[in-house]
């Protein structure tokens, strides 16, 4: 039997207990999903890093020409660089074939926070059906989720429950033995799925009202980026496999 976990927090698990594990990190508001639209839109490839500082100074190490400087603290641009956090500024008019520098207040720090496991594969709802099919066969399976400042999200937890379930629906009936998150994830995103069939509205209208209700969702809503909550909240919209290489420190598609 293998195992699936859900770690609300990155502080829930340690580093040296994801080593043998295929980890899916999960920052749906918005670090991951950008990561997938960015690659999507033909990025050479993503650079998770942590400091602002590191960031500029690899940007002019690299060469400016070459690269996008893209990120965010507290939710709004950081000043001199490229880009935010907003998966539709991913454009490939703006990134196409370039290195994007990346770093955000809770979603490179969990990439990071994962970096001896075997396999680090990024993951959001817009790639769930992607990400959960190149875990499949893997024995264990850590779905790892940024939170927002230390705390849980709940858009996070539904990003969880979305993979988690799709990896249910794609495997033999008793395959995957679940933590308690990991259950709780699923039954929340089965909310999501039961609501959308009874009222009959799409699944991704009814997730993105569901977003507004969750921490970074509202954080969202105040800095004025409420269509980052219809753009992350695409199920299934990329068929994308953002994979971290553990010696590169890369994100690049697999």
């Amino acid at each position: 039997m293998a195992q699936l976990f859900v770690h609300n927090l990155p502080t829930h698990v340690a580093t040296a207990d994801l080593a043998d594990s295929t980890v899916i990190v999960i920052d749906m508001l918005r670090a991951t999903s950008t990561i997938c639209y960015a690659l999507a839109a033909g990025a050479k490839c993503v650079v998770p890093l942590l400091e602002i500082d590191e960031t500029r100074q690899l940007g002019q190490q690299l060469g400016r020409e070459y690269v996008v400087l893209g990120g965010e603290r507290r939710g709004k641009i950081i000043e001199g660089f490229d880009l935010g956090n907003s998966p539709r500024e991913y454009t490939p008019q703006r990134v196409l074939g370039k290195m994007v520098l990346f770093t955000t207040t809770n979603g490179t720090r969990a990439l990071a926070h994962a970096s001896e496991a075997r396999r680090v594969l990024v993951g959001s709802v817009v790639n769930r059906a992607t990400v959960a099919a190149a875990a499949l066969d893997a024995s264990r399976v850590d779905i790892l989720c940024a939170g927002t400042d230390g705390e849980v999200t709940g858009e996070d937890i539904l990003a969880a429950g979305a993979i988690a379930d799709q990896l249910l629906r794609d495997s033999t009936a008793g395959y995957w033995e679940l933590n308690e998150p990991a259950q709780f994830a699923q039954q929340e995103w089965q909310k999501i799925l039961t609501q959308s069939e009874t009222t009959g509205r799409p699944i991704n209208e009814v997730l993105a009202v569901a977003l507004r209700d969750t921490i970074g969702g509202k954080n969202l809503l105040d800095v004025g980026h409420q269509s980052d909550l219809i753009d992350c909240a695409q199920l299934d919209s990329l068929a994308v496999l953002p994979e971290l290489n553990r010696t590169t420190r890369q994100i690049t598609l697999r």
